[in-house]
C-alpha cells in the first residue's frame, strides 16, 4: 500500500471534492435535438454554439427548424409521452410561459447552468433561459417621413395613408402598440382594436413575413412600420434606407427563450447547451450578425455596436415587459379580432 500522510490525504481529498463538485454538464454527451427557427438564427447557433463552444464536448446537435407556433403545438401534443422528440425548445417569452403553464417544460435546475447567474435579473424566469432580446421601435424612410416619428401615433398621420405596413405574425405587438396610444397598455389591449380599425380605413398593408416588409421598405411601397430594433439593424446592414426611432410610449421588450421539455431525452446535454449559449462568443455573434442585445450581463460589446443594439441602464429601467398572464387569457380573442375584423 502507498503510505498516506496528512499532506497526501489533503491532496486526495481535495481532488475528490473537486471531481464531485464538477458541474454535471461537463459529463454530458450524446445527441440533442434543438427545436428552433431556421435561417440565420439556426446558422448562428450551429457556428457559435455547436461548432465552437461545444466542439469537443461529445455532444451532437441536431436542429429541428419550424416556426414557434408549430413547435409549441408539437410540445403540447407530446407532453404526456414518457420520451419526447426535443431536448431544447426555442420560444418567444410568451410561448415559453404558456408551455410552462401547461406543464410541457420543466423548472430549470440552475446548478446545471452556471452562466445563468450572469443573466440580467429582470428577464430571468424559473422555466427558461433568455437567449437574446431587443426593443420595439419605429422604422421609417428618412427621405419620405418628415419630421422623424416620435410616437406610434405618427403611423396614423393621414399624410402617410396607404404607406404604412404591419406584419401578420406580429398581431399581439401591433395591437399593443395601438393600445398604448389610445388609453390601454400591456395589460389592456382592448383600446387598440378600435385604433387599428382606423388604420385599416387608411389603407394599411398587412405583410405575411418580416422579409416581405423589408422588401416593401426597400422599394418605397411602405415608409413606416412598427418593428424590432434588431430587424432595423439587420435591414440597415443590408442597405435599406431606414432610420430607427424610439417611441415616446416606451421600449417594449421582445425575448427569445430556450426551454427544456419535461420529457427531453437528453437533459444533461440540454443543460450543457443552455450554458454554452450564454458564453461570450455566441452572445457577441448574435449581436453582430442579428442586432440582438446579449442577455449575459458580463458580455461587453464594442462601443459602436453597443450603441446600435444594446440598451443603457436608464433605458432598461423604463422597459415595458409583456404581461404574460394577461396574454394567456386574451390571445385567442386577439387572433379572432386580427383575422376576422382587421384583416377581413
Amino acid at each position: 500500500m502507498i503510505g498516506i500522510n496528512r499532506r497526501n490525504f489533503g491532496l486526495l481529498a481535495g481532488g475528490f471534492l473537486a471531481s464531485t463538485a464538477m458541474p454535471a454538464f461537463a459529463q454530458a454527451k450524446g445527441r440533442i435535438v434543438v427545436g428552433t427557427w431556421g435561417g440565420d438564427y439556426q446558422n448562428l447557433q450551429q457556428a457559435h454554439i455547436a461548432d465552437a463552444v461545444l466542439k469537443d464536448s461529445g455532444i451532437q446537435v441536431i436542429f429541428d427548424p419550424a416556426n414557434d407556433t408549430v413547435r409549441k403545438a408539437k410540445l403540447l401534443a407530446e407532453r404526456r409521452l414518457p420520451r419526447g422528440t426535443m431536448d431544447i425548445a426555442c420560444m418567444t417569452r410568451q410561448g415559453s410561459n404558456e408551455l410552462f403553464t401547461q406543464g410541457a417544460v420543466e423548472e430549470l435546475d440552475e446548478t446545471k447552468i452556471p452562466n445563468l447567474s450572469k443573466v440580467l435579473p429582470f428577464i430571468r424566469t424559473k422555466y427558461s433561459v433568455p437567449h437574446i432580446y431587443t426593443g420595439r421601435v419605429i422604422l421609417y424612410n428618412p427621405d419620405q417621413v418628415s419630421p422623424a416619428p416620435t410616437s406610434y401615433a405618427d403611423l396614423w398621420d393621414p399624410k402617410y395613408a396607404g404607406k404604412i405596413g404591419v406584419i401578420d405574425i406580429q398581431y399581439q405587438t401591433t395591437i399593443e402598440s395601438a393600445a398604448m396610444i389610445s388609453g390601454g397598455g400591456p395589460s389592456n389591449y382592448e383600446p387598440g382594436k378600435a385604433k387599428l380599425m382606423e388604420l385599416k380605413k387608411q389603407g394599411v398593408k398587412v405583410f405575411a413575413t418580416n422579409e416581405a416588409m423589408a422588401q416593401a421598405l426597400k422599394t418605397g411601397e411602405i415608409v413606416m412600420c412598427i418593428m424590432w430594433n434588431a430587424r432595423g439593424y439587420m435591414w440597415q446592414k443590408a442597405g435599406i434606407n431606414i432610420e430607427i426611432a424610439i417611441p415616446k410610449e416606451g421600449i417594449a421588450v421582445y425575448l427569445s427563450d430556450m426551454c427544456v421539455p419535461k420529457n427531453a431525452p437528453n437533459k444533461e446535454a440540454a443543460y450543457a447547451y443552455l450554458n454554452a449559449m450564454l458564453e461570450e462568443q455566441p452572445q457577441v455573434a448574435f449581436a453582430e450578425n442579428m442586432g440582438y442585445a446579449p442577455t449575459n450581463s458580463e458580455v461587453t460589446l464594442p462601443p459602436e455596436l453597443a450603441a446600435r443594439v444594446d440598451y443603457t441602464p436608464e433605458q432598461r429601467e423604463k422597459f415595458i415587459m409583456p404581461d404574460l398572464e394577461y396574454l394567456l387569457g386574451v390571445d385567442s380573442s386577439l387572433q379572432d379580432f386580427w383575422n376576422k375584423e382587421f384583416k377581413a
